[in-house]
C-alpha cells in the first residue's frame, strides 16, 4: 500500500503558475505509474496528466497539454505538476493517484488540494 500527500495548491491569477507536489510513502515507489486528476465542483473527475514509474513517458489530457508538465524524482518519492498559464477553468480540486505497473486501475488517493484561479 501507498499513502499520497498533495500540496501546493492555492488561488492564483489567470496567467499565472502553481507546483502541485505529491510525496508517497510506504511501498516502493517505482512500482507505481502516477496521474493526476481534478474534479470540479458539478463536473466528473478528469484525468490531466500521468507518468510511467521510470518517468519515461507521460500523458498529457488536450485542456492542459502545453501548458502543464508532469514529473517525478523518484529518489523522493515525490511526482509533480507544473502548471503554467493557468485559466479559470482550471479551478478544481487536484489530487494524485498511484497505479501499480501491473494494474490498470488507480488503486491509492491523495485527500487532493484545491487550485483555484481568478479571472
Amino acid at each position: 500500500q501507498v499513502q499520497l500527500q498533495e500540496s501546493g495548491g492555492g488561488l492564483v491569477q489567470a496567467g499565472g503558475s502553481l507546483r502541485l507536489s505529491c510525496a508517497a510513502s510506504g511501498r516502493t515507489f517505482t512500482v507505481y505509474d502516477m496521474g493526476w486528476f481534478r474534479q470540479a465542483p458539478g463536473k466528473e473527475r478528469e484525468k490531466v496528466a500521468s507518468i510511467t514509474s521510470s518517468g519515461g513517458r507521460t500523458y498529457y489530457a488536450d485542456s492542459v497539454k502545453g501548458r502543464f508538465t508532469m514529473s517525478r524524482d523518484n529518489a523522493k518519492n515525490t511526482v509533480y505538476v507544473q502548471m503554467n498559464s493557468l485559466k479559470p477553468e482550471d479551478t478544481a480540486v487536484y489530487f494524485c493517484a498511484a497505479r501499480p505497473t501491473w494494474s490498470t486501475q488507480y488503486n491509492y488517493w491523495g485527500q487532493g488540494t484545491q487550485v483555484t484561479v481568478s479571472s
